[in-house]
């Protein structure tokens, strides 16, 4: 048997809650002192969640919040002991957050996304940390894999040098916002070393169905907040926006990559407020 980094304790030696014995028991973190729950929002990811959920088996609990997936997600996460539930046809991202955050059962929550994987490095670094917490929720930095490249500028600079929180103990704080979700806790947070491995876009035709699927996302919600734009937004934002990520963030140092995701997200933009006009008329 192994010990973990969290208080070397063997599985044997630690009884699960209310005396059963988890499907996960044989990959858990074995700490007394806290257990995990691991929520992954997914959506047709039939070629990703096998590998995220193999990130986190180090979890007491696996959710799988699935937003209509038609396609195997549901039937493979099952086949991996993952608990599934169903929130189909949901557009709010931060409502599908939430529901992870309700459904969990321990203390302590990891939240991912499905195109995403748990390191070695920030596992272990999860494991150490929360045998004495220090925070009611962390900041994990994300490294952005595009085009065969890791990004390290532009868009994506903020997640790879600051993060998100995504690690968070149950009932501190809620997620808001319907795309760009963030989660709100009132208290400190904290930052843990290593990274969680995003792979989205696994080719050009997908990063531009997303583009255009989640500008739609943008502009209803800037809609329902009553927000309007003009003519001269839509032709001069995108513009600063690509000068603002590819030339001020630095998004040439990632080469080819990072012109492309630049353009896009500027395209993105120019869609978010070509869409939100057009509510208006």
């Amino acid at each position: 048997m192994t010990t973990d980094l969290a208080g070397g304790f063997e599985r044997s030696e630690v009884p699960s809650r209310g005396g059963q014995a988890s499907p996960l028991a044989a990959t858990k973190h074995f700490s007394p002192y806290f257990m995990i729950s691991t929520v992954i929002i997914a959506k047709n990811e039939e070629a990703n969640i096998a590998s995220c959920i193999k990130s986190v088996l180090f979890s007491d609990e696996i959710v799988i919040i699935d937003n209509g997936s038609i396609d195997d997600t549901v039937s493979i996460a099952k086949k991996m002991k993952a608990r599934v539930v169903e929130f189909p046809l949901e557009k709010d991202f931060s409502n599908l957050r939430n529901r992870g955050l309700e459904e969990a059962q321990f203390e302590w929550i990891l939240c991912i996304d499905a195109d995403e994987r748990v390191s070695e490095i920030l596992k272990h670094s999860i494991l150490s940390e929360l045998a004495s917490p220090r925070y009611s929720s962390y900041f994990l930095k994300r490294r952005d894999h595009f085009w065969g490249s890791i990004m390290k500028y532009g868009e994506v600079r903020n997640a790879y040098v600051r993060g998100y929180i995504r690690l968070m103990k149950k009932g501190e704080g809620k997620w808001s916002g319907v795309v760009h979700e963030i989660y709100q806790d009132s208290k400190p947070s904290g930052f843990l070393e290593g990274f969680i491995e995003h792979y989205p876009h696994g080719s050009l035709s997908e990063f531009i169905r997303d583009v255009n699927q989640y500008s739609s996302l943008r502009a209803e919600e800037l809609h329902k907040k009553k927000k309007t734009t003009n003519m001269i937004e839509i032709c001069i934002v995108p513009i600063f926006k690509f000068f603002y990520t590819y030339i001020l963030k630095f998004g040439f140092f990632d080469g080819h990559a990072g012109f492309v995701y630049s353009f896009l997200m500027s395209f993105h933009s120019f869609l978010v407020r070509s869409k939100l006009y057009m509510m208006k008329s």
